[in-house]
């Protein structure tokens, strides 16, 4: 699936990016909202406007969570054990929401990283993403 460089490249991308996790992941979550309205409902009991704290601090939680499965890549299905079953059998997210929230990560990284995405980094992030979904997944099945 993933090659070991790009294994060390996507842990290092959201090493450099974990500062500003609050701000990256709410603006991922916002396109998601804008582009997506359907996954809004899952947020209706929250403040889900631009930069709101529970934007801030739930894009914080997700964007902590990727980087945190980045770390060691093969050990996904354990790290995200936890959120498997907070989302699959507490908060029952439609898994396809993941996939969704995927791709509108990978456009706020490319606008946050600029040059410095480049098509070697999407293409590992896109694997990696879509690694991730996956797994937060699983326990739908």
């Amino acid at each position: 699936m993933l090659s070991k460089k790009e294994k060390e490249l996507i842990a290092e991308i959201w090493d450099r990016l974990t500062p500003v996790a609050d701000d990256i992941g709410s603006e991922a979550l916002l396109r998601m909202f804008v582009i997506f309205p359907g996954s809004k409902t899952y947020f209706s009991h929250l403040n889900i406007s631009p930069r709101s704290p529970h934007m801030l601090s739930h894009g914080k939680k997700i964007v902590l969570a990727i980087a945190e499965g980045a770390k060691d890549i093969s050990q996904l299905m354990v790290t995200l054990a936890p959120l498997q079953t907070l989302h699959a059998y507490q908060l029952r997210i439609d898994p396809s929401n993941f996939k969704l929230f995927s791709h509108c990560m990978l456009v706020t990284l490319a606008c946050y990283m600029g040059e410095d995405f480049t098509p070697t980094a999407h293409a590992a992030m896109d694997k990696y993403l879509s690694a991730f979904s996956a797994v937060l997944a699983e326990k739908y099945r």
